[in-house]
């Protein structure tokens, strides 16, 4: 029988933080979401489905320690997006020690697959700051990394074009990337919660699917119900919006995650993981209905 455990979920009305939290609360383990806007309709879905709720901001640590003095494991997530990358490091490591201090007995880091090789991606690196430090505290830890997720096919930088028809990402048609779904990120994140002194001290790259955005598209059609194209997005178009950005579509083109899936499945059977085809027939596509106001 699992032990449940009493979970301090950050970022938790994010798309991963809220999956993590989620697949806590299914499995009956007490979860106590952080997160800076606790009126938003998202906290009190939260609520509904059995969280505690409770204000914090990653900037502020007294607020995070405060969270954290009666949890027993902490999954601490960082939004360089949100804040930059030089925010998400300061606030990663604010966070993490405010969970040795509060004597959290496991700290579960989420970072970003290969963030620990070098790529030079400036928000790959300040997530690898990040683990660097939280390894050196002291304390039991585990480095949960995913790779790019599924659901950045429908993220507000997608949606646009793939109400036109078209899926549209700044890497050749045929190169073959590796993807995640969300509900997966947060399943295996449970997974390390309830294995917990098995993964102390252990770094986990993981993936549900690869495949190149040829192979995407026509899932994509299948799913929708309607053609989609692949649209091949210019490197110097992706750098005029984001240098950052450029620089991971660059790495991803050059190295890209290299994750072995078929291992990590077999050595993870507890997650009922998604293929990319699972993901599209699950999906929800009536949002492709909706105007962009709504």
């Amino acid at each position: 029988m699992t032990t449940k455990r009493n979970v301090l979920v950050t970022g938790a009305t994010g798309q991963q933080g809220g999956a993590v939290a989620h697949a806590l609360l299914s499995r009956g383990h007490h979860v106590k979401a952080l997160t800076r806007k606790p009126d938003s309709d998202t906290a009190r879905r939260l609520a509904s489905a059995g969280a505690e709720v409770v204000a914090g901001d990653l900037g502020d640590a007294t607020s995070v320690l405060k969270a954290a003095n009666d949890v027993d494991t902490m999954f601490l997530m960082g939004n360089s997006y949100e804040a930059g990358v030089e925010a998400e490091t300061r606030q990663g490591i604010l966070a993490a020690d405010a969970a040795k201090v509060a004597g959290v007995g496991h700290l579960i880091y989420s970072s970003v697959a290969d963030a620990d090789k070098k790529t030079g991606i400036p928000h790959f690196e300040s997530k690898y700051l990040v683990e660097k430090h939280v390894a050196g505290l002291g304390i039991s830890y585990t480095i949960s990394a995913p790779v790019a997720f599924m659901e950045n096919i429908v993220a507000p930088w997608s949606i646009a074009a793939l109400r036109q028809g078209t899926h549209a990402f700044a890497m050749p048609p045929k190169r073959v990337l590796q993807l995640v779904a969300a509900a997966d990120i947060g399943a295996f994140v449970a997974a390390l919660v309830e294995r917990r002194e098995q993964v102390f001290g252990r770094r986990f790259d993981f993936a549900g699917d690869e495949l190149s955005g040829e192979e995407q598209v026509k899932i994509l059609s299948q799913a929708i119900g309607r053609p989609i194209n692949y649209q091949e997005i210019p490197l110097a178009a992706a750098r005029q919006q984001s240098e950052d950005v450029a620089l991971m579509f660059e790495w991803f083109d050059r190295v890209g995650y290299d994750v072995d899936i078929t291992a990590l499945q077999r050595d993870f059977p507890e997650v009922s993981w998604h293929s990319f085809a699972d993901w599209a027939r699950k999906f929800d596509w009536s949002i492709l209905e909706q105007t962009a106001s709504t």
